[in-house]
């Protein structure tokens, strides 16, 4: 063979692996799909699948361990500190705001809702927001186009269970408000810190779920020094990222007697995995574990309202009925049926009182 025939067959070899190799390359390299097919293959370690007290109860136990670990470290306690900052009355309550030493670098902000003439200790009710801030939640520095968010999405709850005879505690979140540091990109209004506070979180080995429950279960502990609360009867309820916040604070708090979820219950696979949502609804590893039933699942029976839009875009009602199913079947096991249920009602991401205080009534009594 001459030189001319070997540098023209070498060429050609070159040709076809160069080919071969360009069609080798994958087509579908999408991290999105890569992610999906991930979630697609994994199997929580700890799904429910108790059928009798006695396996429930041990699987309470190592699940319980694990969600907390995974809500993390948590700051250090301080000596309960209360600042009263001011006092506003309304038709049928007294709105206090307050502050609420919950850690050493710390105070949350509280809106601190009592109704006038009030007989006898009465229960209170935390009350915990979405990303809209505390604003619209309160009815605080109302324009109309806030108000007509607020009546639409009713967001105003703390207000409204204020009006019917409920002590209630708007705490500001963790983050919001007047409590923003670094604003959050691309976010004009309102003032958060979601990135800033889930970032820094993670490099402590905290959580913002975690962080923001601390200061939720100091104000209970304020709660409970205050003679009109009765302490045997306190609740929590949100939306959102505030519904994310109830659903884990009663895991880390057993003075949290019930449960209202609105806007957050669903699947993580369907929801905070497949949809954008903010990153500080992420909980690290918890896909691993179980899914949104096995979180609740753990403070049954404990009573648990889930309110969700069947239209709600970001929180998807397929997964809500989903695992609605599930944390039925684990308060059968308990025999307690009766003290969860659901709101499926007609509408999107927003709250709604349709089953609210017929759910306070059963469980806390008049």
């Amino acid at each position: 063979m001459t030189a001319f025939h070997l540098l023209t067959a070498l060429c050609a070899l070159t040709f076809l692996s160069s080919t071969a190799r360009a069609q080798a390359i994958p087509k579908d390299n999408n991290v999105s799909h890569s992610f999906e097919r991930l979630g697609q293959q994994v199997t929580p370690a700890q799904m429910y699948n108790a059928t009798t007290v006695q396996e429930h109860e041990a699987w309470r136990a190592n699940m319980h361990t694990t969600v907390v670990d995974l809500l993390g470290e948590m700051p250090e306690a301080v000596p309960l500190e209360v600042k009263w900052a001011e006092e506003k009355k309304f038709e049928k309550f007294t709105r206090h705001k307050i502050y609420v030493h919950t850690e050493r670098n710390y105070w949350a902000p509280v809106y601190y809702f009592v109704p006038h003439e009030l007989k006898e200790k009465t229960p209170a009710i935390v009350c915990l927001h979405g990303h809209s801030g505390i604003d619209p939640y309160i009815r605080l520095n109302e324009t109309p186009a806030q108000k007509k968010k607020t009546d639409e999405h009713a967001l105003d709850y703390a207000v409204y269970m204020a009006e019917h005879g409920y002590i209630t505690a708007a705490i500001v979140v963790r983050g919001w408000n007047e409590t923003v540091g670094r604003q959050d990109y691309g976010i004009k209004s309102p003032a958060r810190s979601c990135h800033e506070t889930t970032m820094n979180a993670f490099l402590m080995g905290m959580t913002p779920q975690g962080i923001r429950c601390w200061d939720a279960m100091r104000v209970i502990d304020f709660l409970e020094t205050q003679d009109e609360v009765d302490a045997d009867r306190i609740g929590v309820c949100g939306l959102s990222g505030g519904g994310t916040l109830t659903m884990y604070l009663p895991i880390l708090d057993n003075r949290v007697k019930l449960a209202m979820i609105a806007g957050a219950f669903s699947e993580y696979r369907t929801s905070i995995y497949a949809i954008h949502h903010c990153i500080c609804n992420t909980l690290p590893g918890i896909m691993r574990e179980g899914e949104m039933a096995d979180v609740v699942a753990l403070y049954a029976p404990r009573p648990v309202l889930l309110i969700n839009g069947i239209d709600d875009r970001i929180f998807p009602i397929d997964g809500a009925r989903k695992e609605y199913a599930r944390l039925k079947k684990v308060y059968a096991v308990l025999g307690q049926e009766e003290n969860v249920d659901a709101d499926f009602f007609d509408g999107g991401h927003a709250w709604s009182n349709n089953k609210t205080l017929a759910f306070l009534k059963q469980h806390f009594g008049e």
